[in-house]
Protein backbone atom coordinates (compact mmCIF):
# COMPACT_ATOMS: atom_id res chain seq x y z
CA UNK A 1 0.00 0.00 0.00
CA UNK A 2 1.34 3.48 -0.93
CA UNK A 3 1.24 6.08 1.31
CA UNK A 4 -0.86 8.07 -0.03
CA UNK A 5 -3.73 5.42 0.59
CA UNK A 6 -2.43 4.57 4.10
CA UNK A 7 -4.44 5.20 7.02
CA UNK A 8 -1.43 5.20 8.98
CA UNK A 9 0.79 6.94 6.36
CA UNK A 10 3.47 9.74 7.94
CA UNK A 11 1.88 12.48 9.69
CA UNK A 12 3.28 15.07 7.36
CA UNK A 13 0.89 13.94 5.05
CA UNK A 14 -2.05 13.87 7.12
CA UNK A 15 -1.41 17.72 7.37
CA UNK A 16 -0.86 17.87 11.40
CA UNK A 17 0.83 15.10 13.81
CA UNK A 18 -1.13 12.46 14.60
CA UNK A 19 -1.02 13.06 18.39
CA UNK A 20 -2.26 17.18 18.20
CA UNK A 21 -4.66 15.29 15.42
CA UNK A 22 -5.70 12.99 18.31
CA UNK A 23 -5.86 15.51 21.32
CA UNK A 24 -8.06 17.90 18.93
CA UNK A 25 -10.34 15.24 18.22
CA UNK A 26 -10.77 14.21 22.39
CA UNK A 27 -10.68 18.04 23.09
CA UNK A 28 -13.65 19.23 20.35
CA UNK A 29 -15.59 15.85 21.26
CA UNK A 30 -15.03 16.58 25.22
CA UNK A 31 -16.39 20.71 24.37
CA UNK A 32 -19.38 19.12 21.84
CA UNK A 33 -20.32 16.97 24.67
CA UNK A 34 -20.16 19.67 27.24
CA UNK A 35 -21.88 22.12 24.76
CA UNK A 36 -24.56 18.99 24.16
CA UNK A 37 -25.30 18.96 28.20
CA UNK A 38 -25.79 22.92 28.09
CA UNK A 39 -28.07 22.31 25.42
CA UNK A 40 -30.62 19.76 27.10
CA UNK A 41 -30.29 22.33 30.28
CA UNK A 42 -31.57 24.68 28.59
CA UNK A 43 -34.50 23.24 26.82
CA UNK A 44 -35.44 21.56 29.96
CA UNK A 45 -35.05 25.31 31.43
CA UNK A 46 -32.69 23.98 33.83
CA UNK A 47 -32.18 26.20 36.93
CA UNK A 48 -28.64 25.78 36.97
CA UNK A 49 -28.13 29.13 34.87
CA UNK A 50 -28.08 32.34 35.93
CA UNK A 51 -30.68 34.87 34.84
CA UNK A 52 -29.38 37.54 32.89
CA UNK A 53 -32.50 39.95 32.32
CA UNK A 54 -31.00 42.67 29.90
CA UNK A 55 -28.24 41.11 28.48
CA UNK A 56 -27.72 42.85 24.77
CA UNK A 57 -27.77 38.75 23.02
CA UNK A 58 -30.76 38.01 25.01
CA UNK A 59 -32.41 35.25 23.79
CA UNK A 60 -34.64 32.59 25.69
CA UNK A 61 -33.24 29.68 27.64
CA UNK A 62 -35.02 27.03 25.38
CA UNK A 63 -33.14 29.24 22.12
CA UNK A 64 -29.66 29.03 23.93
CA UNK A 65 -30.04 25.54 24.52
CA UNK A 66 -30.94 24.49 21.20
CA UNK A 67 -27.87 26.20 19.26
CA UNK A 68 -25.77 24.88 21.85
CA UNK A 69 -27.50 21.30 20.94
CA UNK A 70 -26.93 21.74 17.56
CA UNK A 71 -23.56 22.95 18.40
CA UNK A 72 -22.97 19.99 20.49
CA UNK A 73 -24.02 17.35 17.62
CA UNK A 74 -22.08 19.33 15.01
CA UNK A 75 -19.25 19.16 17.10
CA UNK A 76 -19.30 15.27 17.89
CA UNK A 77 -19.48 14.56 14.48
CA UNK A 78 -16.54 16.46 13.08
CA UNK A 79 -14.71 15.18 15.72
CA UNK A 80 -15.59 11.78 14.67
CA UNK A 81 -14.07 12.70 11.08
CA UNK A 82 -10.78 13.52 13.16
CA UNK A 83 -10.90 10.47 14.21
CA UNK A 84 -11.22 8.64 11.09
CA UNK A 85 -8.68 11.13 9.80
CA UNK A 86 -10.92 12.53 6.90
CA UNK A 87 -9.64 14.83 4.93
CA UNK A 88 -12.53 17.72 5.54
CA UNK A 89 -11.87 16.96 9.96
CA UNK A 90 -8.94 19.39 10.52
CA UNK A 91 -11.15 22.97 8.52
CA UNK A 92 -14.50 21.46 9.77
CA UNK A 93 -12.69 20.86 13.78
CA UNK A 94 -11.25 24.30 12.80
CA UNK A 95 -14.85 25.64 12.52
CA UNK A 96 -16.72 24.02 14.57
CA UNK A 97 -13.98 25.77 17.79
CA UNK A 98 -14.42 28.85 16.45
CA UNK A 99 -17.89 28.56 16.50
CA UNK A 100 -18.31 26.91 19.71
CA UNK A 101 -15.92 29.76 21.50
CA UNK A 102 -18.18 32.56 20.00
CA UNK A 103 -21.88 30.48 21.60
CA UNK A 104 -19.78 30.32 24.65
CA UNK A 105 -18.40 33.83 24.90
CA UNK A 106 -22.64 35.19 24.60
CA UNK A 107 -23.73 32.79 26.48
CA UNK A 108 -20.87 33.53 29.75
CA UNK A 109 -23.68 35.70 31.66
CA UNK A 110 -26.28 32.49 32.02
CA UNK A 111 -23.17 29.76 32.85
CA UNK A 112 -19.95 31.43 33.28
CA UNK A 113 -17.47 29.03 34.78
CA UNK A 114 -18.82 26.49 31.76
CA UNK A 115 -18.59 28.87 29.40
CA UNK A 116 -14.88 29.50 30.26
CA UNK A 117 -13.96 25.51 30.54
CA UNK A 118 -15.71 24.97 26.75
CA UNK A 119 -13.78 28.53 25.62
CA UNK A 120 -10.37 27.14 26.64
CA UNK A 121 -11.38 23.55 25.12
CA UNK A 122 -12.19 25.23 21.64
CA UNK A 123 -8.68 27.40 21.92
CA UNK A 124 -6.76 23.97 22.46
CA UNK A 125 -8.39 22.10 19.47
CA UNK A 126 -7.97 25.42 17.11
CA UNK A 127 -4.08 25.80 18.68
CA UNK A 128 -4.10 21.75 17.36
CA UNK A 129 -5.19 21.47 14.58
CA UNK A 130 -3.51 25.03 13.19
CA UNK A 131 -0.12 23.25 13.57
CA UNK A 132 0.53 23.79 17.58
CA UNK A 133 3.67 22.82 18.64
CA UNK A 134 5.36 22.18 15.09
CA UNK A 135 8.63 23.81 14.28
CA UNK A 136 8.52 26.61 11.98
CA UNK A 137 9.82 25.91 8.50
CA UNK A 138 8.48 21.86 8.35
Amino acid sequence: MTAKHDRHAPAAAAGAPDGLRFFAAVMLLLASVLDLLRGVMGIAGDDVFVAAPHYVFGFTLTAWGWMHLALGVLGALVALGLFRRERWGRAGGVAVAFFLVVASFLSLPYSPLWSVVVIVLAAFVIWALCGGGRPRGH
